[in-house]
């Protein structure tokens, strides 16, 4: 028999992002639900074992952008968020060399300076002006957008918050956040390298989850949104969870239910219940109901409005921009389980192993030529791929002596000519297999078990629209006042008592939890 509840607020989907409105909200004396299609929750910041012994972070795996003030507000680490920065990376070339950027800037500059003095010369001063940016920058991705559509009196506020941000960066800083924002991210890096293998090395940051090229106008920015991110107060610094990314999202569960939020797995919303215009509360394709006079979305904007609602009740303007909405994905995941460390050619030894994380992106037009597959419609095949031996950092993510490899893999488009079947998907990870394994000799004898991931997997696993892992494309007309639409880039709605929380929202994604903090913060705010 279906059964009826009620609360305070009701969450639709339980990644990171809902889970974070909700702690934010029961922290605020809300009682709240959180509502997950799945039989666990995370999203896309999933931990599972897809085989025996061996777990994977399936979708995304590394941590980067997670604000500070959310672990702090969350008091995450005591359920149990331990991050380990990955300060080195392991770029294999071809001939058997290499460019290894280790943890130090010392060590860096040391590498960099075989293959050009002047590019090591300019290597801390470059990071010095980024960091400088990212920290210019990040009061802009920690605000409520203002709606650029409006001359309300708030909004007008916003407007006046941004040009004063602006009116304080320096000249030097204020002019590399305009290039920043319309350059390509070659042609950013052009003006401060001059050797190929660098720029290749830090090109692919304006890149990671978008169809883009490295010369691609505004790809730059790409770059900077990854520069923002810091972990203990150090920026452009990537970690790794023990436990991987699902470890986060239970943190993060753990602190909602530790606040009072109730999280339902299992639970598939059909569609969010109107009376008289306003949303108060959900239908469960089981029948079950649950009533609140605040509704929130954390899936993707498509999803959220062109599935969740009939469309006479939405205004016609909405969903054509909603249509119109850019949220095809570009990246799939390869995972693999290993019966033991395999070894570049380039570097024997223990030589990468002692972090873990390396890329495969040896030039500029190795990148553009991955792109030019994706852009017409077929997989690269040479694809850029940024890998993660996983169990380097964590041991007990796979059995005693055998290791896990996780790889972030471009460029594989959702609209794949011809369409994602069993065979092309294999296809695609036989051309990542076999395409490190030019670069890692002994790979193939070492792998027990594959898992590929392309992005109609994505959207068939945990409902991204597209399998775009940022809900969305971070182009320069999606940004900002314009995330998801204009006039509604405030995580409201135009159905009162509905709101958005997603990484379809300002600033975008990756594991952040800043749209959810935002959104429950402007909920609470309107009482």
């Amino acid at each position: 028999m279906a059964s009826s509840h009620r609360y305070d607020a009701i969450v639709i989907g339980g990644g990171h992002n809902g889970l974070v409105a909700a702690a934010y909200l029961s922290r605020a004396g809300k009682r709240v639900a959180v509502l997950e299609k799945r039989h666990l929750v995370g999203g896309a910041a999933v931990t599972e074992e897809i085989f025996p012994g061996f777990h994977f972070t399936v979708f995304s795996y590394a941590v980067s952008l997670l604000r500070p003030e959310i672990i702090a507000d969350l008091d995450l680490r005591r359920y149990g968020l331990d991050i380990t920065t990955l300060s080195t990376t392991f770029c294999p070339l071809p001939g058997n060399d290499y460019l290894l950027r280790g943890p130090t800037d010392t060590d860096r500059v040391s590498e960099i300076s075989r293959f050009s003095r002047r590019d090591a010369e300019a290597y801390i001063p470059f990071n010095e002006r980024m960091s400088q940016v990212a920290q210019a920058v990040q009061p802009i991705l920690t605000m409520v957008p203002p709606d650029l559509s409006t001359l309300a009196p708030q909004d007008m506020l916003g407007v006046m918050k941004l040009a004063g941000l602006l009116r304080g960066m320096s000249r030097p800083v204020l002019e590399t956040f305009i290039k920043l924002m319309t350059m390509s991210a070659a042609d950013f890096l052009d003006e401060w390298f001059e050797t190929d293998v660098l720029k290749a090395a830090l090109a692919p940051s304006g890149i990671i989850g978008t169809m883009t090229s490295p010369r691609t106008p505004g790809s730059a920015y790409v770059l900077l949104y990854h520069y923002v991110g810091e972990i203990d107060g150090e920026y452009r610094e990537w970690g790794f969870a023990r436990g991987g990314n699902g470890a986060v999202s239970e943190a993060i569960a753990s602190a909602a239910r530790g606040f009072g939020a109730e999280i339902v797995t299992g639970a598939d919303v059909e569609r969010v219940i109107l009376k008289d215009g306003r949303a108060t509360g959900v239908a469960l394709r089981n029948g079950d109901e649950y009533h609140a006079g605040t509704v929130i979305s954390g899936l993707d904007p498509k999803r959220t409005f062109l599935h969740l609602f009939d469309p006479s009740d939405l205004p016609a303007e909405l969903l054509g921009d909603l249509r119109r909405w850019n949220s095809a994905g570009s990246s799939a995941k390869v995972n693999l389980a290993l019966d033991g460390l395999p070894e570049f050619s380039a570097l024997p030894g223990d030589g990468v192993h002692m972090c873990g994380m390396f890329a495969i992106n040896p030039s500029l037009d190795y990148l553009e030529r991955a792109y030019d597959d994706g852009k017409y419609g077929e997989f690269s095949r040479q694809p850029y791929m940024d890998g993660l031996i996983l169990t380097k950092v964590d041991p007990s993510m796979a059995p005693p002596g055998k290791h896990v490899m996780s790889l972030f893999v471009q460029y594989a488009p959702y609209h794949l000519n011809g369409g994602w079947t069993d065979e092309r998907r294999e296809a695609l990870g036989d051309t990542v297999v076999n395409t490190l394994a030019e670069y890692m000799p002994d790979l193939k004898q070492r792998i027990l078990h594959r898992q590929v991931v392309t992005p109609v997997d994505i959207e068939k696993t945990i409902g991204i629209t597209g399998g775009n892992i940022f809900h969305g494309e971070l182009s320069l007309h999606q940004l900002f006042s314009l995330r998801p639409l204009a006039r509604w880039c405030n995580y409201r709605t135009p159905v009162p008592g509905f709101w958005q929380c997603g990484s379809g929202t300002h600033p975008g994604g990756c594991v952040s939890g800043t749209s959810a903090m935002l959104a429950a913060q402007e909920i609470l705010r309107a009482g």
